[in-house]
């Protein structure tokens, strides 16, 4: 290369600009790691971290603009090997749009919420559109919109204590930003009604079993050792019936145990760093122009989903702002452990079916703790 040769930058905004906003999203260059160990001087991978442990990670509207701007700013990086998208501490990935901000800013703002969901739809956009190969860094739960985000990555990478699943019925949204779309083309038509619908979560060894996964290693240190998740079945075995049990959660005695085992027990995270690091060295050891068209290919199934149904998901999640969100997100914002965080969906159902229209006094009266008639 001439001395005289000067790149031509293709950014949208400055990284200083990038780096003005938010602290709630951390954009932060590590180097990548030879597969001796030593650093591979020059080269690196951006690190992409969701900073808002206090809220599970939940994701604010001023999160999702820097989110954005990070993956097209990484994007462009011409010394960046891959992308890893995470999120702080060990108790959640994300578990979706903030909720207060949902329940206190959008609930009954139609036209708020459809903007909102423009810059949703671009942030998931803007990891399949990625130029770089995306890791999910899997450091605790991936739920709702955590979920969408994360299996819009290319790879993921999970500590087996997390948990994945969708919230959408039971919490006055459908999961169609993105897991409607991903779901059924990474685990079947079934495993993503079971998801989708019926809200159930996956143990970390389930959802490698069904193919959300990547890789998964143990992250529960006990006596200096780390030992699998003891709250689920981590051998591959059947019951009775011939059904698998691989993933699904333990029972009587063995849960006890579990349990007792899980309090003894400190979490560490530093099989999760070593298995990411090593998933970026792979990548390194690769031509870059045929990784990129191969990732590229690969997001197809996907990406064609997505293209396919987010302006018309958009349409519907922002009119539903109106009534069952209105509800559901005042609901769990509302509520708490003690009265629970969902509306009496048997006053919903049969009032709606006796004609009931959404008033503000008929959602107060759904709300937790508003004389419950039904089960959650």
């Amino acid at each position: 290369m001439s001395d005289d040769f000067e790149f031509l930058p293709h950014d949208l905004v400055s990284q200083q600009v990038i780096d003005d906003l938010t602290d709630q999203v951390l954009f932060e260059k590590r180097p990548v790691k030879n597969p001796d160990g030593s650093v591979a001087d020059g080269l690196y991978a951006v690190w992409i971290t969701l900073n808002n442990p206090g809220q599970y990670n939940s994701y604010t509207t001023a999160m999702v603009k820097k989110i954005i701007l990070c993956f097209r700013a990484a994007s462009n990086m011409r010394d960046v090997v891959a992308v890893v998208f995470t999120g702080a501490g060990d108790k959640a990935f994300c578990t979706g749009g903030n909720t207060k901000e949902y329940a206190e800013y959008y609930a009954g703002r139609p036209q708020e919420y459809r903007q909102y969901m423009r810059l949703f739809n671009d942030m998931v956009s803007a990891i399949l559109g990625c130029d770089k190969p995306v890791i999910c860094r899997v450091n605790g739960m991936r739920i709702g919109g955590g979920q969408e985000i994360g299996m819009a990555c290319d790879f993921s990478v999970a500590q087996d204590l997390a948990r994945f699943g969708q919230a959408g019925p039971k919490h006055g949204s459908a999961a169609i930003g993105g897991s409607t779309d991903f779901l059924p083309v990474m685990i079947g038509a079934e495993m993503a009604m079971v998801s989708g619908v019926l809200c159930e979560p996956f143990s970390a060894h389930k959802a490698q079993r069904l193919g959300l996964l990547t890789e998964l290693v143990p992250a529960l240190r006990v006596d200096g050792e780390f030992v699998p998740n003891p709250l689920v079945e981590t051998e591959m075995k059947t019951d009775a019936w011939g059904r698998i049990q691989h993933g699904e959660p333990r029972t009587g005695k063995a849960l006890a145990e579990g349990k007792e085992l899980m309090k003894r027990g400190t979490v560490d995270l530093s099989l999760l760093d070593e298995a990411v690091d090593t998933l970026c060295t792979k990548l390194m050891l690769t031509f870059p122009d045929c990784t990129t068209k191969s990732v590229e290919e690969l997001r197809k199934p996907k990406l064609n989903a997505w293209n396919m149904n987010k302006e018309n998901s958009r349409a519907w999640l922002s009119l539903n702002m109106m009534t069952e969100a209105n509800a559901g997100f005042r609901a769990f914002n509302e509520g708490n452990r003690e009265v629970g965080r969902e509306v009496d969906f048997v006053r919903l159902r049969r009032e709606l079916a006796q004609g009931a229209t959404w008033t503000p006094e008929f959602i107060d009266s759904l709300m937790p703790g508003a004389g419950r008639e039904g089960g959650k």
